[in-house]
């Protein structure tokens, strides 16, 4: 119901946004002679900020054309390589006429980079992506919008998360014979859990894995966060921050 509510409110809020948008351009415009005073100012802030508060915030591009390797320019195709229910796993393939470009690029290593499924889309990390470009051959994790999941696909655990990263592993294992991993921020869990159990059953893991910004042990250095997990009752979370969308 929650869900519903709030899908129904930003309905009935974008065409308001819209003219929001439209008033704060009309306020701030350098032809409107009194766009530099104060008052001008604040209302186009006024409206700006209310345009912000109704939008709806569609998913950015990666927009990665080419990245330089040794100073040779080198272009770059986005690419589905697999496409699950909950993520699509995203190549990054690049493409160079040089051939001792070509040479060098086919020798570097795979890395998986693992994006956080924590409501913001893996073009959050697209400077990493062109930075690793360089010298990688780059996968990455890109959620879709849980929103857009239809029922019919079942659910998403942590048991999937996991299942799901060691999917992507044995494909770029298939692919290269080894890779990296490199999980940022939230994922860091799922994946030590996915690399874990992996070795548990005997199975190649990656070469190197590097966790980012993620707390593996989170009691360590405890924030608000952590406190209030230990204040709470394991129902209270089930009742308040649980909703089927």
């Amino acid at each position: 119901m929650l869900y519903q509510i709030f899908e129904t409110q930003r309905s009935i809020m974008e065409p308001f946004s819209d003219l929001a948008q439209a008033a704060a351009k009309l306020y701030s415009n350098p032809l409107n002679p009194m766009a530099q005073t104060p008052l001008a100012q604040r209302v186009s802030a006024g409206y700006a900020l209310m345009h912000r508060l109704g939008k709806d915030y569609v998913k950015p591009e990666f927009g990665i054309r080419t990245v330089k390797v040794n100073k040779t320019d080198v272009a770059i195709h986005e690419r589905i390589e697999i496409d699950k229910p909950f993520c699509e796993l995203r190549r990054f393939k690049r493409f160079s006429d040089d051939p001792a470009t070509l040479t060098q690029l086919k020798a570097q290593p795979a890395v998986l980079i693992v994006a956080p499924l924590s409501g913001h889309y893996a073009t959050l990390l697209r400077d990493t992506v062109k930075t690793m470009l360089q010298d990688h051959k780059v996968y990455i994790t890109d959620w879709k919008n849980a929103r857009l999941v239809p029922l019919s696909d079942g659910e998403f655990h942590l048991d999937d998360y996991i299942n799901y990263v060691q999917e992507f592993i044995r494909h770029l294992q298939a692919t290269y014979g080894h890779c990296h991993v490199m999980s940022v921020c939230q994922p860091t869990v799922p994946v030590l859990a996915a690399v874990s159990l992996m070795a548990s059953r005997g199975e190649k893991t990656p070469l190197t894995m590097t966790m980012m910004g993620g707390p593996i042990d989170a009691r360590k250095s405890p924030t608000s966060v952590n406190n209030l997990a230990t204040n709470k009752s394991f129902e209270w979370f089930e009742n308040n921050v649980i909703y089927r969308v």
